[in-house]
């Protein structure tokens, strides 16, 4: 896909359609006389943290306890999740 140059004047009349264009991948070069100045493109997707596979908050099973829990502090609850002493 070609970068399409957009004078500076069309580009805030038409600012709507070429963000829409640029949602779908499509760079978009601004221009001021002919001479390019800045670009519109998809903006860069941020990457979530991925939990480890063995992370007690997807092994809930394993940690579950019958009954009833009773009043733990942090510490108490770090220890029997994360092995921390």
């Amino acid at each position: 896909m070609s970068d399409t140059i957009v004078n500076i004047h069309a580009a805030k009349t038409q600012l709507s359609q070429l963000v829409a264009r640029a949602e779908r991948g499509e760079r978009i070069i601004i221009a001021r006389d002919g001479k390019p100045v800045a670009q519109l493109g998809p903006a860069r997707q941020s990457k979530r943290a991925a939990l480890p596979p063995d992370d007690p908050l997807l092994n809930l099973e394993e940690f579950a306890v019958a009954g009833k829990g009773g009043k733990l502090t942090n510490a108490e609850i770090d220890r029997i999740l994360y092995g921390k002493p």
